[in-house]
C-alpha cells in the first residue's frame, strides 16, 4: 500500500514566497505537494492554486489541497474528496482520528525542531516513529526534514515532507 504514494512532499505555504516556484521545480517526478496558503486571501489563494496546479500535472507530482475546494488529486485532513486524504497526526489521538476519518497517510510531526513552529517542542525520531505504527498507514515525516534526516531514520517512515528543504536555486 505505501508504495502507492509519493516518498518526497513539499507542504506550502505564504513563507515561500516567489521561491515556491523553484522548489516545485526542485522536486523529484512523482513527488507530493500540500497546497495550504491558508493565510492568503481567496482570489489570490485560487491564482496560486492554478498554477501549482497546472505546474503539478505537468510534472506528475501528487497534489493534496489543505481543506479541500480547490482541484487536486486528494485533500489534507478536511475536505470532500474521491482521491487521496491525508491527516496531520502530532500525537496518537490524532493519528487515530485519521485513520477513523478514512486517511490514506499521516503525516508525523514535528520530528525535529522547525522554523514553521519556533520554540515549539518536537518529538524526536523515536517517539515520531511510534505514532500511528500499529494503523497500517504509510507515515510521512515532517518537521526539519531533509533528504539526511530522513535517510538517518532508517526505514520508520514511508516518507518525508518539508517546507525549507525545498528551496532551491533552480
Amino acid at each position: 500500500m505505501a508504495d502507492r504514494y509519493p516518498v518526497t512532499w513539499l507542504m506550502t505555504d505564504e513563507r515561500l514566497g516567489d521561491g515556491l516556484w523553484r522548489a516545485l521545480r526542485c522536486l523529484p517526478p512523482g513527488s507530493g505537494v500540500v497546497f495550504r496558503h491558508h493565510a492568503t486571501p481567496p482570489a489570490a489563494r485560487r491564482a496560486i492554486h492554478r498554477r501549482v496546479w497546472r505546474i503539478a500535472k505537468a510534472r506528475r507530482l501528487v497534489l493534496l489541497v489543505a481543506g479541500g475546494g480547490l482541484p487536486g488529486d486528494g485533500v489534507h485532513r478536511h475536505g470532500r474528496t474521491t482521491g487521496v486524504r491525508s491527516w496531520p497526526a502530532h500525537d496518537q489521538t490524532e493519528a487515530v482520528q485519521g485513520w477513523k476519518a478514512g486517511a490514506d497517510l499521516l503525516f508525523v510531526s514535528p520530528i525535529h525542531p522547525t522554523r514553521s513552529h519556533p520554540g515549539a517542542p518536537s518529538l524526536g525520531p523515536a517517539r515520531a516513529a511510534r505514532i500511528g505504527r500499529e494503523l497500517g498507514l504509510p507515515r510521512i515525516a515532517l518537521g526539519g526534514m531533509d533528504a539526511a534526516r530522513f535517510r538517518a531514520l532508517r526505514g520508520r517512515f514511508h516518507g518525508w515532507a518539508a517546507i525549507d528543504a525545498w528551496i532551491c536555486r533552480a
